[in-house]
């Protein structure tokens, strides 16, 4: 799998880019600030349609203008196909496929397969358990494009229950208030039962998406394990063992703890279990949107314990061994390495470029030539003030 051409219309910095592209290495050159990066976000977009930099594509659209759009070229077992994206902030995206307009944007996704190495990885071992949650995910829809729908459909729920959880608080707040309801029956009888009935329906839909999530993010787990372990010896020889763990809010028990009816009945008793609480806080504390990738350094939490050093080469260890298991998969997804030289030591600069090296298709972004190691020498573009120019 390659990317074969990049077309960029209003797309961050860029008015318009065209871009020729090929197998092998190809590096993206220039100073800070004009727009390599930009180049490389495009093309992580058309493989997960979101961003390593930002939480919404209302920053992806070029100020001063209404949209952006992506076309890439991509280039898979000899068959060519032009996925075409629209970026709308503020109304739906829009996605074609071959010039035909697709029902919905994320039925492109699994064409493009990337994986990416940013300064932002650091926040996979440092940041909060969102940063370790979006990886995991990221990766299963990488894996299974279907898992695009399963997530959509969670945040769908988890945020319309959210909405009842709020009114319901507040509601019972008021009765507080008036000395009245203290419990959920005198609150039902305070005019709030319908809340509580509605408040049921969703517990079941949530349970049922947060199931199909969790079960996958288990199983997923249980893979990158070894992988996890195998690249983060090679990258760090003589530091403490790397190991993951999913750390959730609820215990399905039984002999398979991915098992999807075990998780649906376990979550459904947590939820009813949670039910006083959260209509007191007014959100919901059960489901794999609070759960947690522990990662271990021996027996300590790498965050918090692991050095600088130690740091970069697990959140290394977690997209090598994603590369890995993509590739075992079948087709070598795009490897996108923005800016990730000029923060590594001679020693894991070599030693990440000796595993990269053999993969179909390498993007890099670098700040000067020499950011570049000498066993990725390929293809380079220069890019200066929105320029880009082809140079080798």
């Amino acid at each position: 799998m390659h990317v074969a051409h990049l077309s960029l219309t209003d797309f961050r910095s860029y008015d318009t880019v065209d871009l020729g592209l090929e197998p092998g290495v190809t590096a993206f050159v220039g100073p800070n600030g004009q727009g390599k990066t930009n180049l490389v976000e495009a093309m992580g977009y058309v493989a997960t349609q979101s961003s390593h930099r930002v939480a919404t594509d209302a920053p992806l659209v070029r100020q001063g203008t209404a949209r952006a759009i992506v076309r890439s070229v991509i280039v898979r077992d000899d068959r060519r196909a032009l996925v075409e994206l629209e970026i709308n902030p503020g109304r739906a995206n829009r996605a074609r496929l071959n010039r035909s307009p697709v029902s919905r944007p994320r039925d492109v996704i699994g064409l493009l397969r990337t994986v990416l190495f940013a300064p932002e990885d650091l926040a996979l071992v440092k940041g909060d358990p969102s940063e370790r949650r979006r990886f995991l995910d990221d990766l299963l829809v990488a894996r299974a494009p279907r898992f695009a729908g399963v997530r959509a459909d969670y945040d769908r729920v988890l945020k319309q229950r959210g909405a009842l959880l709020r009114t319901a608080a507040q509601a019972r707040r008021g009765s507080r208030g008036g000395r009245r309801a203290e419990n959920e029956t005198a609150f039902a009888a305070a005019g709030a039962g319908d809340v509580l009935s509605t408040l049921e329906v969703w517990d079941a839909h949530l349970a049922k998406q947060g199931a199909e999530l969790l079960a996958a993010r288990l199983e997923l787990v249980e893979v990158l394990r070894p992988l996890v372990a195998a690249s983060y010896a090679a990258l760090a020889p003589g530091s403490a063992p790397a190991g993951l763990e999913y750390r959730g809010t609820l215990s399905t028990g039984g002999d398979d703890p991915s098992d999807r009816d075990a998780i649906e009945q376990a979550m459904r008793a947590a939820l009813l279990e949670a039910r006083g609480a959260e209509l007191e806080r007014g959100v919901t504390l059960v489901g794999p949107h609070r759960d947690d990738l522990f990662l271990g350094l021996g027996e300590l939490p790498a965050r918090g314990y692991a050095s600088h050093g130690e740091s970069w080469s697990f959140a290394l260890a977690l997209r090598l061994a994603a590369y890995d298991l993509l590739r075992a998969d079948g087709g070598d997804p795009v490897l996108i390495l923005d800016d990730v030289f000029a923060e590594l030591d001679t020693q894991r600069r070599r030693r990440l470029a000796e595993f990269v090296a053999s993969a179909e298709q390498v993007l890099i972004t670098a700040a000067v030539p020499d950011d570049v190691p000498a066993e990725l020498a390929g293809a380079r573009f220069d890019v200066t003030e929105g320029s880009v120019t082809r140079v080798r």
